[in-house]
């Protein structure tokens, strides 16, 4: 058994959720269609394969505990030039978001980690673009709307390819759902599970 590398986050629903990952491969982010939009709650972790499943364990107990929250997604922000991002900003649902990643991230849990920069609820935009075409995301998405109640929250797998899987989602409240299309995709092989 080897590492996988895995992150935990909120989806943005459709129709947003393409939009602004069409809009961030527009921009000249080449990983925008490897990786789906979302809000981070646990940024991407390798971990020893074995964790996987007491992984997925504690994350059912996160989600049993939480309750649906409204999410508002509204106007640009950067974190330039500490890191070369622009985003839309998570106006609404923001400190829900920041006691979830707190609880993903557990001292006690399978994934404690620190983070590198101090925790801040975003939508990615685009990262690591030239200068040009960041000042452009910032300026075209300044007056973005979005809004929707967020209900759970999935976990991710990335894959040899670099592309996000979704691996599974919580449901707050309880319960979880393996999309079908779910499953580990190793060096170009078929899906193992």
């Amino acid at each position: 058994m080897g590492t996988v590398t895995i992150g935990v986050s909120i989806a943005v629903p459709e129709p947003h959720g393409s939009e602004l990952q069409q809009l961030r491969a527009g921009f000249g982010d080449a990983a925008a269609h490897g990786i789906p939009t979302h809000v981070t709650l646990l940024p991407p972790t390798e971990i020893d394969e074995t964790a996987l499943l007491a992984v997925e364990a504690h994350l059912t107990e996160v989600a049993a505990a939480g309750r649906p929250f409204p999410m508002r997604l509204s106007g640009t922000g950067t974190f330039r030039p500490l890191s070369p991002v622009v985003f839309v900003r998570v106006v609404a649902g923001a400190e829900a978001c920041t006691e979830l990643q707190q609880q993903v991230r557990d001292p006690a849990g399978p994934v404690a980690r620190e983070l590198q920069f101090p925790y801040h609820p975003h939508v990615t935009v685009a990262h690591g673009i030239d200068e040009a075409a960041m000042d452009r995301a910032f300026e075209e998405l300044a007056g973005y709307e979005a809004e929707w109640p967020c209900t759970g929250f999935a976990l991710y797998e990335q894959g040899a390819d670099g592309v996000w899987r979704k691996l599974r989602e919580f449901t707050f409240g309880g319960g979880s759902v393996v999309p079908p299309q779910a499953g580990r995709v190793e060096r170009g092989s078929v899906p193992t599970r």
